[in-house]
């Protein structure tokens, strides 16, 4: 009788862990399908940029545009892992329809903060995005200096007086010699489910251990 509460809570704690484990297998596949079709969305062909288009729906889609850029940009910190710290130069684009947009041209060096980037015709290839880059630790963007700490559309948009939306350019005709394009991809999606799949099932191993342990160990006494 002293074997069984131990060995039922050694059974139960195994099955608790295993899954754990389980479960996280099932996110692993799920995450890696998600991932999958993001990818497929970005690089699928591009098409012209919708009226109306729709945050979800519409989240990494390729797109092509004609126009002119206006000279008009922001600066939004960064960094690379080649270069460091970098600023992203978020522009103003005026589209041969008459609309204005805000394009993520990519990034420059810190010091090439203040050179001029022509403006004039271009044609744009990227996707659209709307990305969430603050939380609660994030300082309030500095407008009148022209330092960003987040691409925070609504501020971004009002400050530049373009429409509420964005797109990381992958191609840009007349895209300045300083700039390097930066686009959209997975790398910032996290997908730690392997890394929870081994801590889970590595813990139920451990369990069954130390329960098998401290069964023999019972037994033991028992005859002694």
């Amino acid at each position: 009788m002293r074997l069984i509460l131990p060995l039922f809570f050694g059974i139960l704690g195994t099955v608790v862990l295993v899954s754990l484990g389980t479960w996280q297998v099932q996110r692993l596949a799920w995450k890696e399908g998600v991932l999958a079709d993001i990818n497929a969305r970005i690089v699928a062909e591009p098409v012209a940029l919708p009226s109306e288009p729709d945050a979800e729906a519409d989240r990494y889609l390729p797109v092509t545009m004609t126009g002119a850029f206006t000279g008009e940009e922001l600066h939004v910190l960064a960094s690379t892992k080649s270069v460091g710290a970098v600023y992203r130069v978020v522009a103003q684009f005026e589209t041969d329809t008459g609309r204005s947009v805000m394009v993520d041209r990519g990034w420059i060096k810190t010091e090439a903060k203040d050179l001029d980037r022509a403006a004039g015709e271009a044609a744009v290839v990227g996707n659209l995005h709307w990305p969430d880059e603050r939380d609660s630790f994030t300082p309030q963007n500095d407008v009148e200096g022209n330092i960003w700490f987040a691409r925070d559309m609504a501020q971004m948009a009002q400050v530049l007086g373009t429409e509420p939306l964005l797109v990381v350019a992958r191609e840009v005709s007349e895209n300045n010699a300083g700039v390097t394009p930066l686009p959209v991809d997975t790398a910032g999606i996290p997908n730690d489910h392997l890394g929870y799949i081994v801590t889970w099932y590595g813990l139920a191993i451990v369990w069954v251990a130390m329960t098998l342990y401290y069964l023999r160990r019972m037994r033991k006494t028992k005859k002694a």
